[in-house]
């Protein structure tokens, strides 16, 4: 297709798992080139080979998301591509389950909400202009999402449950180095669950603020458990062997990365997906024909007030 006539794409996270297998699915369908955003330029390059994507369906462009500055770098690298904003991915995510203590990002913030979070709600509000100045009759702008967001849910029952609290850390900015958003005692896995509610509250915010004036659809989604992803490199050895096993044969939550892909890829084309303010999700997750539907989300995760003072705050945050 020639270059003026087609769709760009940015993802962030793209050069392994759901984002590179995303990558994949747009740039396979020829109408669609992807701007790959990652930390590893070269590790970007060399998964872009390995799944066979076009040379010319796709650019590399640098990005770490636990730097503001480097988030605000990338939006100026990518507006001198010349190229339009059709759709926005923030896939990107860090959890780091083992970890004794709280790591940072170069702008102190605790390293899961300040990348997963944080970096992305930066991102999201710079690049709103170019995507409202899409061509494209719904520009889209999606937030991948978790099932472990949700205490509801089974998969998000397991204990540290997600709890914001009255954003008693954020609201301070996280001085004390050891102070949640909910201004506790830190805990690694509860703060990679609480980054997720974030995500979920800013998309509702971003619907509510941005989609009847500017026509860009905001959306999330949980395509199912990526139980291979790399998103869990840091968990215990024996997790990563059993957890697979435990999602393909017991819950049936298991998904592979290439259709988890797919249906990243789906919620940014399919035209029956175009709804904004939803939480997208699949049933008869492992199956390759399973059909989206509108997941219900957390109590928390559906509090606008919450989502508002999560906006403020993390707008004074990033220097907004």
């Amino acid at each position: 297709m020639n270059e003026i006539n087609q769709l760009t794409a940015v993802i962030t996270g793209a050069s392994s798992g759901v984002g590179l297998q995303a990558a994949k699915a747009l740039s396979d369908t020829g109408r669609w080139h992807v701007v790959m955003a990652c930390r590893d330029l070269a590790k970007a390059r060399n998964a872009a080979q390995s799944v066979n994507m076009a040379e010319d369906s796709y650019t590399i462009l640098h990005i770490d998301l636990a730097s503001l500055e480097s988030v605000r770098q990338f939006v100026k690298s990518f507006r001198s591509t010349g190229r339009p904003l059709d759709a926005l991915v923030c896939n990107a995510a860090v959890y780091t389950p083992t970890s004794p203590e709280p790591r940072r990002t170069l702008d102190g913030f605790e390293l899961s909400v300040g990348t997963n979070h944080l970096g992305h709600f930066l991102l999201c509000n710079l690049l709103l202009e170019d995507l409202a100045q899409s061509k494209s009759s719904d520009p889209r702008l999606v937030i991948l999402g978790t099932i472990t967001h949700n205490p509801k849910a089974i998969g998000g029952a397991i204990p540290p449950r997600p709890d914001l609290g009255d954003l008693k850390g954020l609201a301070e900015g996280f001085k004390d180095s050891w102070t949640m958003i909910d201004g506790k005692a830190f805990n690694p896995v509860k703060a990679y669950k609480d980054s997720k509610v974030c995500n979920l509250l800013t998309m509702r915010e971003l619907h509510r603020r941005y989609h009847k004036t500017s026509r860009i659809v905001f959306s999330s989604l949980y395509p199912g458990c990526v139980a291979t992803s790399g998103l869990f490199r840091e968990s215990p050895r024996l997790f990563q062997v059993v957890f697979p096993f435990f999602q393909k044969y017991v819950t049936g939550g298991f998904v592979s990365e290439e259709l988890s892909g797919e249906r990243v890829a789906q919620v940014v084309v399919d035209p029956a997906l175009a709804q904004s303010g939803v939480y997208w999700s699949w049933g008869n997750r492992q199956k390759k024909n399973g059909q989206p539907y509108a997941e219900d989300v957390s109590t928390e995760a559906e509090d606008d007030d919450k989502a508002q003072r999560l906006w403020d705050l993390s707008m004074k945050l990033v220097g907004l």
